[in-house]
């Protein structure tokens, strides 16, 4: 048994998911970073209307790279699966399989995205001072989608052994190149919105070739050899089955924000900045939040190989805990420095003030988010992932247009508007979490 296996399988679990979740966190917020450096650096150096460009792309942006970090976590789960029960053959050929499979899907979206990203700005109501600058970052962006896959190809199998420290390395060269590509683009050569856009794209190919090489160059069942990469029919169809519905589960809640977007445009220009601003705090929160997930489906999917039941259950119950309470914590942080928050990516004041709105809601309603997708990856863990997709297009997405259409169209009010979040989440928590225990009893563990 390959030592981070056993690491998962047996010992303190509390200790264990913490070092597991804490590089895997800084990787979330790094990437995260790859966004907010954009904003920050067009929002001080090239004013508040391309600040609202970059800003109304990040729904789309995060529609699309939500389903390739949905298909990296069906990469883990299959491979975290195979290796918790021992199974090296199967987890080789599943890495050789999703190294073929997840390029694949990258090429794809960025066909997608490149034709189709001007209409749908479109279609969300973007303003017309704004339309222009927002299209050309997103159709520069979208080239970097088959790094993006790579990367989280790479990142996925790593974690599945319970290396997490690796992409944060990776993640974090690709970062600080990224900032200062930003400053020497925007600053020096006054490319504002298309040089945040290039930026981007060749720090996302610079992580994807630095995890490459690793995986190249590894000597564990997970190393990448150029010899075997052969396509698994049956490998392809276990690792799509969780990461597709995983996928488009994380992009029906970017579907759904595309509504709350329209919703933010029927204001003024300065709220449609306020928000964009504030709106890096979303991903910030989520994704420190989401690498407790990350550690529950992979700890889960290990110990469901090892057939271990009360240790996988635990592993949900502490990766909730922690969650719940990184969630609180930073959400309280916002509320109490959200004006200092917002100065990074805007110097207006009236800009700030109208981003306060949306942290002063969201900062207390982060943390009720742990509840729903601590038992989505529970249940990816145990092999299920089209049932919480149902149950996330329902509640986060039917009922976040109904509400649009009826509460924020009663009342037409920004705060009647961001109030939907923590009301979708809780509804959507109830029908997950029923539906992970019915999973995890009728499993069978012997």
């Amino acid at each position: 048994m390959d030592k981070s296996t056993a690491t998962m399988t047996r010992g303190p679990l509390a200790r264990q998911i913490l070092a597991f979740s804490i590089p895997l966190m800084l990787s979330y917020v790094m990437q995260v970073l790859f966004n907010m450096a954009d904003i920050a650096v067009v929002g001080r150096f090239a004013g508040p209307e391309a600040l609202g460009s970059v800003g109304s792309t990040a729904i789309l942006v995060s529609l699309f790279t939500g389903f390739l970090i949905g298909i990296g976590s069906g990469v883990n789960a299959i491979t975290a699966r195979f290796l918790g029960a021992e199974a090296e053959r199967d987890a080789r050929e599943t890495v050789h399989t999703s190294a073929i499979v997840c390029p694949l899907i990258g090429l794809l979206l960025l066909a997608v995205g490149v034709i189709f990203s001007r209409g749908v700005l479109e279609i969300m109501g973007t303003k017309d001072e704004l339309i222009d600058g927002a299209a050309l970052y997103l159709r520069i962006v979208f080239l970097g989608m088959p790094a993006l896959a790579v990367y989280n190809f790479g990142s996925a199998v790593m974690s599945a052994i319970g290396d997490t420290r690796r992409p944060l390395i990776f993640l974090t060269a690709a970062g600080v190149l990224n900032v200062a590509l930003n400053l020497l683009f925007v600053i020096v050569c006054r490319m504002d919105v298309a040089g945040v856009a290039v930026a981007t794209i060749i720090s996302q190919y610079v992580s994807a070739a630095l995890i490459v090489i690793s995986l190249l160059r590894e000597k564990s069942v997970i190393a990448l050899r150029l010899p075997q990469l052969k396509l698994s029919p049956a490998k392809a169809r276990m690792v799509l089955a969780i990461g597709v519905p995983s996928g488009c589960q994380n992009a029906i809640f970017a579907l759904a924000n595309l509504f709350i977007q329209a919703g933010v445009n029927s204001f003024d220009a300065v709220m449609v900045e306020g928000n964009s601003a504030a709106a890096n705090a979303d991903g910030l929160v989520y994704d420190v939040m989401a690498a407790f997930y990350g550690a529950c489906s992979s700890f889960m999917g290990q110990n469901f190989g090892a057939r271990k039941k009360d240790r996988a259950l635990k592993s949900y119950f502490i990766s909730l805990a922690y969650s719940f309470g990184s969630g609180a914590l930073l959400g309280v942080l916002l509320v109490a420095f959200g004006r200092q928050f917002l100065s990074l990516f805007t110097t207006e004041s009236a800009v700030i003030e109208a981003g306060m709105n949306r942290l002063g809601v969201m900062g207390f309603s982060y943390a009720f988010s742990a509840f729903m997708d601590c038992a989505i990856a529970a249940s990816r863990g145990l092999g299920k992932s089209v049932a919480p997709m149902v149950f996330v297009f329902l509640g986060s997405c039917v009922f976040r247009v109904i509400w649009v259409f009826t509460v924020f169209a009663h009342f037409h009010t920004i705060q009647s508007l961001y109030l939907l979040y923590i009301f979708s989440w809780t509804l959507t928590a109830v029908a997950e979490n029923i539906y992970f225990f019915r999973v995890y009893r009728r499993q069978r563990w012997d």
